[in-house]
């Protein structure tokens, strides 16, 4: 039986290579089967990273390789051109990728409320977005989150500087504030002694889905069953890194040494959060998230309106009515 499923398997992922079903970029045995991040292996990716500890990828017959991001990564781009076969990318990126014609599906979303947030001392007297003045931003101004806080926010006599990473602008002082996620830097700036308040941007009502498992359309189309499988091993790597994080978050420091155990620890208590907001099941997502976020986008410009048909994009994504 194990032989016949790998048999239809390769079959099936052979499919893929065939003019018209994706180009020569499709894989043509499990072997081929990538997960590409979107940056550098941590908390937010532990849910692929058990999938593949504890074997569950195995387990459906497929054999997964996870390929770190970084800077500069563009993973909707390399699902769409079939350089990867899943990726797993923001929402927000992915309608922006779309309206870049970049055909691709949104499968699951592990991480059901943005951990995007902005840092401040506590020291500054700041106590929610509203009260966000008169201190010193690092902020990747041109994401949509920095766009939708600009429009939405008074942001008096703050001074918005480029965002390039870590916590040193933050530790200059409690005048000075940065972007964050809420499972990471605010640990690292209280280890170095600062007394962080995370201001959750999904507050202000931009909350996109976050670590999104995603494919290109060819791929789900012409091998739905084993997008299934890697979906409901995902899924179930998901559920087990949010109970017994340990052996994962092992693996994933042995990859990343940058990466501290404390942090990965740090990472999953907030995960555990985010992950299970509104007692919904691991990787749900509804179209009225997807559909919420699309008018957002809409408004602060960063989608021209009608660019992006949002019900194509969902179609056969999992998304719940």
């Amino acid at each position: 039986m194990r032989r016949l499923i790998s048999a239809l398997i390769v079959l099936a992922l052979a499919v893929l290579s065939l003019p018209g079903c994706g180009g020569s970029a499709e894989p043509t045995s499990s072997d081929a089967i990538t997960l590409q991040l979107n940056w550098y292996p941590e908390a937010e990716h532990g849910g692929f990273y058990a999938a593949l500890v504890h074997g569950y990828y195995e387990e459906a017959g497929l054999n997964v390789s996870i390929k770190p991001g970084g800077p500069g990564t563009k993973v909707v781009a390399l699902v769409a051109t079939n350089k990867a076969t899943f990726g797993v990318a923001n929402a927000d990126k992915i309608l922006t990728g779309c309206a870049q014609e970049a055909d691709v599906v949104p499968l699951m979303a592990p991480i059901q409320d943005s951990p995007r947030c902005i840092i401040v001392h506590e020291e500054s007297g700041i106590e929610s977005l509203a009260d966000l003045k008169n201190v010193t931003l690092a902020m990747s101004a041109g994401q949509p989150f920095a766009q939708f806080l600009r429009t939405k926010s008074d942001l008096a006599g703050v001074q918005v500087v480029p965002f390039n990473g870590g916590v040193t602008t933050f530790m200059q002082g409690p005048k000075f504030s940065q972007q964050a996620y809420s499972f990471s830097e605010p640990f690292t700036a209280k280890q170095l002694g600062a007394n962080p308040r995370a201001l959750m941007v999904s507050e202000t009502g931009f909350n996109p889905y976050t670590s999104v498992l995603l494919a290109e359309r060819g791929t789900v189309d012409a091998s739905s069953e084993i997008v299934a499988k890697f979906v409901a091993a995902s899924v179930k790597g998901w559920e087990k890194y949010l109970e017994d994080p340990k052996q994962t978050n092992e693996y994933i420091h042995s990859i990343n040494p940058e990466m501290p155990m404390d942090v990965l620890e740090f990472g999953v208590e907030a995960l555990r959060e985010l992950c299970r907001a509104d007692e919904v099941s691991v990787g749900s997502m509804t179209h009225k998230r997807w559909q919420d976020l699309t008018s957002q986008l809409t408004e602060i410009g960063v989608l021209k309106p009608g660019e992006i048909d949002i019900t194509r994009v969902l179609e056969k994504s999992g998304a719940k009515e």
